[in-house]
């Protein structure tokens, strides 16, 4: 059974930074799966925010982030990242790692394993 588990949530002051890390456990052939983060505030839908295909090749935004956070990898270590920068109080939500066997991630049909998920809250 796949296993994500998310780190490097917490709390930071507008315009500050934070790296969010997602690490792969529990299956086969991981590092062939595209991943992706979304995140999700107390009453409303798990939104896409960013998507990277296996190779690390391909990465994919949402309008909101694109500019501000880069996602990357690193297959030898199982391990996915979000680069925030320039936060926003409208980022605080918490952020969810996202592994998908098939299409790249960028919506939530797509996904196949969930993290339990990193609070990631940024005050004015």
């Amino acid at each position: 059974q796949v296993q994500l588990v998310e780190s490097g949530g917490g709390l930071v002051q507008a315009g500050g930074s934070l790296r969010l890390s997602c690490a792969v456990s529990g299956g086969t052939f991981i590092s062939t799966y595209a991943m992706g983060w979304f995140r999700q505030v107390p009453g409303k839908e798990r939104e896409f925010v960013a998507a990277i295909n296996w190779s690390g090749r391909s990465t994919y935004y949402a309008d909101s982030v694109k500019g501000r956070f880069t996602i990357f990898r690193d297959n030898a270590k199982n391990t996915m990242y979000l680069q925030m920068l320039s936060l926003k109080p409208e980022d605080t939500a918490v952020y969810y790692c996202a592994a998908a066997r098939g299409m790249v991630p960028n919506e939530r049909t797509f996904v196949d394993y969930w993290g339990q998920g990193t609070q990631v809250t940024v005050s004015s």
